[in-house]
Formats: structure tokens, C-alpha cells, sequence
């Protein structure tokens, strides 16, 4: 009787000790999931915060004479006259007679960088849309320096010591009299997703890398996938089981783990140094990430295909069909939605990375927009990493703001692959 009572308290006991345990093991797991959120709203936080005033640039209204002896004295209209003609010179005169009282050659420099370089081409653009508009006054609205800029968002202290900030004291004078007119105004950024890079902070945008990033990315798509799928489907369903295969897959989970700078210095000696194909085009850099994401897609597709039942096979067998037509016609269709979810999770992996990217020369300053593969161009990733690296504090919001739209490029292509397989996917 005591050997049973003792028994069941060593029983009650051990219970006790493994709930204890279990419990410390939810508490921890729930911590560390907690410490995740945390971190990751943190993260969202800060970027979010340095990058949303980017959405959102400083102009200033100037009542411009476009003077015809400045800009077309012989009266042709020609376009290459018009073209080459001083428009920044009018964009001068303007500020100049609205702060008559500036004489000094330092002061008028301090004065012409209120408004950015760009203005003489936005001026230019227009009147060489119509002609017609030489001779008249022209209220413009120009954007403006990225200090005043920053100024205008806050980011810049205008109470602080003129020695310690980018803006002087008497820039800050002339900014608070266009305030007073209600000629100074911030307004959506339209700029920043219609243009390429610049110099100018004020300037730049990220159409042109978001451009190079698709066009690089269809290039991927076109030859990963359908490569990825015949992979898949050989190895799975027709190639022998024998060393030669098992080292064909050991060398493809392998390849899903190689650090994606090593592909990139594949494409500069393959593709660059002996094929001798355009650097820094999104032609070089599909190939180079369609190395990088077969492996992801070969795994995805074969995992895809293994969870297709054996007796979907059979019966397709049975009733007479070949051992093709079995996979084209039944394996596949069913099969499709795993492998269109690795795909794009493999588009993903390759949409968020630079490594690769920086060795075949995807990192060199681009302004113009591509208009083909064979174009020169960058990708949304080097973009942020120009950006980062550049020293104006404008560029500090725009590399925030390049990151969000990345992430939201990145969600949008993860929430897909999300759907697809809750759409289409069949348990069996």
C-alpha cells in the first residue's frame, strides 16, 4: 500500500515538474515572439519616420518674364535655340527684383540657391512646349534647394547657431518673407516616382531604378521558371535514382545556401569577362539572379510535386495515358500553385538584393530612364545603397522612402504567394 502511494506522488510529481516546464517553454516562446514584434515595429517605425516627408517637396512661386532677347533674341523659334538658351539666367533675374535690396555677389549666390537647379529645365521644358510663351510673365511654381527643403520639414534648426547649420540667417529672411506671401508651400513629391536619379536631392526618384528592377526581374522570370519547372519535373518523375542524381541534388540544396555574391562573380567573369555582354544592363542582371533563385524554385517545385498523391499518377496510368501525358496533364495542373508560390517567394529574394548586383556594375549613377534590357540601368536596392551613402541629409529621407516602397513591393509579392497557395492548394 505505502510502495503504491509512493508511487503515485513520484507520478504527481513528475506531472507537476513537466507542466512547470511546459509552461516556461510557452512564457519563452511567447517572449521571443514578443521581442520579434517589437524589434520589427521598431524597425518600420524609424524607417517610416526618416522617409514619409519625402512624399512631400518645398516650392516656391516666382513670377518669371521669359524675355525674349534672353532666350530667342534673332526671334527663330529654332529648337536648338530654344533648347541651349540661358533659362537659368531668367530664373535669377526673378529673384533679383523680388529682393532688390540684394547687391552683394555672395548674397545673390546665397539668394539663387533658394531654388533648385532643376527649375531652368522645368522653364525650359515649357516654353520649348510653347513656343508662345516667350515674351510673357509666367507664375511657376519651382523647387525648391534641398536645405530649404529641409528647413520647411523641420530638419533643419533655424534657432540653432548660423555657424552649426546648412542655411544662413539671411536665406532664413528671405524663406519667412515667400512664407508671408503664401509663395512657398509644400506638395506631393511627384518628382520622387517619376524620375531618376540626380545630384540634386530635389531632383531625384526612383522610376528609373524601378524600371531596371522590372525589366531585370522578367528576365529572371522568363528563364527561372520554365528552366526551374523542367528541373524539377526531371529529377522527380523520370531520372533514376543513382549517385549521379543524388549528387545532382545535394549540389542544387547546396546552391540554395551559397552566399549571393559568389553568383555575382560568376556573371563578371561569365557573362561580362568571356560572353562579353553589356555591364550594367538588366540583361546580365536577370541572368545572374536566375542562378541565384533556380536553386529556390527547383525546391519549391519538387516539394510541390512530391505532394501530389501517387494514386492521382495511377490512375492516369490505368486508363491508358503515357507516362508524359500523366505529368502534363495531371501532375502538373495540380502541382502549379507550389511552384507559382516558390517563384514568386524566389522573385522576392531576388527583387531585395544588391550584392550580385554591385559586381556586375549595377551600381553606377544613372539618370537616364532604361528602355530596354540592353539599356544601362540600377535596381531598387542599389539605389537605397547610393543613397545611403550620400552625405545631404535629403538623401537620408529619400533612401527611408526607396526602402518603403521596396518593402511594399516585397509584402505585395509575399502576400501573392500567400493566396495562391490558400486559393489553389489542395490537401490531400
Amino acid at each position: 500500500m505505502n510502495s503504491n502511494k509512493n508511487t503515485m506522488d513520484m507520478v504527481k510529481s513528475g506531472l507537476a515538474k513537466r507542466r512547470r516546464a511546459e509552461k516556461r517553454f510557452r512564457i519563452y516562446g511567447l517572449t521571443a515572439i514578443s521581442l520579434g514584434l517589437l524589434f520589427l515595429v521598431l524597425l518600420f517605425s524609424s524607417i517610416i519616420s526618416k522617409g514619409y516627408s519625402a512624399f512631400l517637396q518645398t516650392y516656391i512661386q516666382l513670377e518669371i518674364k521669359i524675355d525674349e532677347q534672353l532666350i530667342d533674341p534673332n526671334g527663330t523659334r529654332l529648337e536648338e535655340t530654344l533648347s541651349s538658351a540661358n533659362y537659368a539666367g531668367l530664373i535669377k533675374a526673378t529673384l533679383r527684383s523680388t529682393f532688390p535690396e540684394v547687391k552683394k555677389r555672395r548674397a545673390k549666390r546665397a539668394l539663387y540657391r533658394l531654388v533648385s537647379n532643376g527649375g531652368s529645365f522645368i522653364l525650359r521644358d515649357m516654353v520649348m512646349e510653347n513656343p508662345e510663351l516667350i515674351g510673357t510673365t509666367q507664375t511657376l511654381w519651382i523647387p525648391a534647394d534641398d536645405d530649404v527643403d529641409m528647413l520647411m520639414k523641420g530638419h533643419i534648426d533655424r534657432h540653432a547657431e548660423e555657424d552649426n547649420r546648412r542655411i544662413k540667417n539671411n536665406q532664413i529672411a528671405w524663406i519667412d518673407k515667400f512664407i508671408t506671401e503664401n509663395k512657398i508651400e509644400k506638395r506631393f513629391n511627384t518628382t520622387f516616382f517619376t524620375a531618376g536619379d540626380s545630384r540634386d536631392p530635389e531632383l531625384s526618384g526612383i522610376w528609373g531604378a524601378a524600371v531596371g528592377s522590372i525589366l531585370t526581374l522578367v528576365v529572371t522570370l522568363l528563364l527561372s521558371f520554365p528552366i526551374g519547372v523542367a528541373t524539377a519535373v526531371y529529377l522527380e518523375e523520370f531520372a533514376p535514382k543513382n549517385r549521379w542524381t543524388d549528387l545532382i541534388e545535394v549540389n542544387i540544396n547546396n546552391l540554395a545556401a551559397v552566399p549571393s555574391i559568389v553568383f555575382g562573380l560568376l556573371g563578371l567573369a561569365v557573362f561580362i569577362n568571356f560572353f562579353s555582354l553589356p555591364r550594367s544592363a538588366p540583361l546580365i542582371g536577370g541572368l545572374v539572379l536566375t542562378l541565384m533563385t533556380l536553386p529556390t524554385i527547383i525546391i519549391a517545385s519538387r516539394a510541390a510535386l512530391k505532394s501530389v498523391p501517387m494514386s492521382i499518377r495511377e490512375a492516369a496510368l490505368g486508363v491508358g495515358a503515357s507516362k508524359m501525358q500523366t505529368i502534363f496533364y495531371h501532375v502538373l495542373p495540380l502541382a502549379m500553385p507550389g511552384m507559382l508560390t516558390g517563384t514568386i517567394i524566389g522573385m522576392a529574394q531576388a527583387l531585395g538584393e544588391t550584392a550580385p548586383l554591385l559586381m556586375i556594375g549595377m551600381v553606377a549613377f544613372i539618370v537616364d530612364i532604361p528602355g530596354s534590357i540592353f539599356d544601362p540601368s540600377t535596381v531598387l536596392p542599389v539605389q537605397i545603397f547610393l543613397w545611403a551613402d550620400s552625405p545631404e541629409r535629403a538623401f537620408v529621407e529619400r533612401t527611408s522612402a526607396a526602402i518603403m516602397v521596396l518593402l511594399g513591393f516585397l509584402i505585395i509579392m509575399n502576400a501573392l504567394a500567400v493566396v495562391l497557395r490558400k486559393r489553389f492548394e489542395r490537401r490531400w
